[in-house]
């Protein structure tokens, strides 16, 4: 079974097309976890660990995946990438599927390198050891085919899957994505084009490949465009929540079958103990009820929309 049709099974295991953002910024940690320990860069390394735990026990079993990112562990150095990988490792013994959003993007053997990191493995002498081996993580093609390669290539060897950066969330993304082209198309589409092109050979038992693609929720617009353009990009959709992205609109990207797409939120689930009817030590059930309503509020939109259920 590839990547993706991995990812879809934990998707209909579940009912729920969404992953957890576990992005631990520091001050949004609650107090009653941040004060058990010292406030040093292990210490920290330590609270974090505990409340993302905490977190995947409340919701491993109606949740389908994580998406840490990256940049909020590496900011505390090499105890940071320690419970990065603790993070990783943990919810992947729950079941969890694991998106690691790092975002990486070079060529030769430095993207060779990030690949083997997180997809593949790297070899020592002559043994081979995988070191954080998450199932998916995020690609920016922007230096082309050169750099996208030996991610599809490790891909193929190990089951693995990348989520490329097409038409992302934030406000200024259009300053780039969308240029027109001498072709007279968007930017964002020649790079849907491009993600087509390099997901063929992945194609699983669903329809779907494992060369999927990053649309966010806040340009609707777009994610319609882009489906219609990609029938088989399975999609990363950041946006929903914090950022704006509505459900009515995320479902523009799912197809009749309710597949398509799995909606990142970071923030509204984090920080669900910070609404009135929680307390702060209360916080992982907090993000357990903000995971359902999420869901239902989801799966409502999608299948409206024209999804048979």
């Amino acid at each position: 079974m590839n990547a993706i049709d991995k990812l879809i099974q934990k998707i209909k295991q579940t009912n729920n097309p969404t992953v957890m953002g576990l992005d631990p910024r520091y001050e949004l940690l609650p107090k009653c976890v941040t004060s058990k320990y010292d406030q040093t860069l292990e210490g920290t390394a330590q609270a974090i660990i505990e409340y993302n735990k905490n977190l995947i026990d409340a919701t491993y079993d109606i949740i389908p995946a994580i998406k840490p990112q990256i940049a909020f562990y590496e900011m505390f150095g090499i105890e940071g990438l320690k419970a990065f990988k603790e993070t990783c490792t943990y919810a992947k013994q729950k079941g969890m599927i694991v998106i690691a959003d790092i975002k990486r993007g070079d060529i030769g053997s430095t993207a060779s390198g990030y690949s083997n990191a997180y997809l593949g493995k790297t070899k020592i002498g002559e043994k081979e050891e995988p070191i954080f081996d998450v199932d998916f993580i995020t690609i920016n093609p922007y230096m082309g085919t050169d750099c996208v390669k030996p991610f599809i290539e490790d891909c193929k060897k190990y089951n693995k899957g990348i989520f490329i950066l097409a038409k992302t969330s934030n406000p200024s993304s259009g300053e780039l994505q969308d240029i027109k082209t001498e072709k007279g198309e968007e930017i964002y589409i020649t790079v849907t084009k491009l993600i087509k092109k390099w997901g063929e050979e992945l194609i699983g038992e669903n329809g779907y490949s494992s060369i999927a693609a990053v649309v966010g929720a806040t340009y609707p617009e777009q994610l319609e465009q882009i489906r219609k353009e990609a029938p088989q990009t399975y999609f990363l959709i950041p946006g929903y929540g914090a950022q704006g992205g509505k459900a009515e609109d995320i479902a523009l990207g799912f197809d009749k079958n309710g597949l398509g797409g799995i909606i990142n939120a970071s923030r509204s689930l984090m920080c669900a103990y910070k609404q009135e009817q929680f307390t702060e030590q209360e916080y992982a059930k907090a993000t357990r009820a903000e995971a359902l309503r999420m869901k239902q509020e989801l799966n409502k939109a999608i299948y409206q929309k024209g999804g048979e259920k």
